[in-house]
């Protein structure tokens, strides 16, 4: 039977590596080749840092995977609590790390026309544009499942109420992020890193808690041990 505080530690350190891998995939690998409006630029650089970018698409690969762990481990730590909002952090979970998955697609045809003598720059740019797009769109899932994981938070006992609340908050935020970016495409920058900055609270809390705290012990929060 596993300790909830073991499971807490192994949900903080997946998350971790989600964390890692993520940044690197789509600030250092794709933000490091994209340079806007210019299509000669980027697919130059996608040419010039091909294995990079190979890697790059890989790490998400693997973040996907990581995610769906993660949300088996919260799953499992959690579900005695409330059994619905546990399934549908899972739900939630699955169908953004499959939106990462399906979305990668535009990452490879990005490196497929850049490579390809007979394709333009114009085309790699708007499909790593276009991935760009979908992952704005994939913040909705990354949302989600911080809504039911907050609540959880905030029924079991095991985290801080205010990690709950934040978390929460943080989940509303993820999917106001793809509506003002879309339907407000003249608003200033600001105003998505303001909208963002709870997410990152939220989500940098949850990890860190996990990790260093794991959760409250079982018997002050109430807990049962999982089955």
């Amino acid at each position: 039977m596993t300790k909830p505080k073991t499971l807490a530690r192994t949900a903080g350190l997946l998350y971790l590596a989600l964390v890692i891998l993520g940044t690197w995939a789509h600030l250092v690998v794709r933000d490091g080749v994209h340079v806007p409006g210019d299509p000669a630029a980027t697919a130059a650089n996608i040419v010039a840092h091909e294995t990079l970018f190979r890697w790059g698409l890989a790490a998400d690969v693997l973040m996907a995977v990581v995610f769906v762990f993660l949300g088996l481990a919260l799953h499992r730590l959690l579900h005695h609590v409330d059994e619905r909002a546990a399934t549908a952090l899972l739900v939630f979970v699955s169908v953004g790390a499959g939106s990462i998955l399906l979305n990668l697609a535009f990452h490879h045809g990005a490196l497929r026309v850049a490579t390809d003598p007979a394709h333009t720059g114009e085309l790699a740019l708007l499909l790593l544009d276009l991935h760009g797009y979908g992952y704005t769109l994939g913040g909705v899932f990354f949302g989600l499942w911080l809504l039911p994981m907050g609540y959880l938070a905030l029924r079991s006992g095991l985290f801080p109420k205010p990690l709950g609340v934040l978390l929460v908050v943080g989940g509303f935020a993820w999917i106001a992020d793809p509506v003002i970016a879309f339907a407000l495409p003249g608003a200033p920058g600001l105003v998505r890193d303001v909208v963002s900055a709870p997410t990152s609270l939220a989500e940098f809390g949850l990890m860190l808690y996990l990790l260093v705290r794991g959760v409250r012990p079982p018997v002050a929060a109430g807990y049962s041990e999982p089955r």
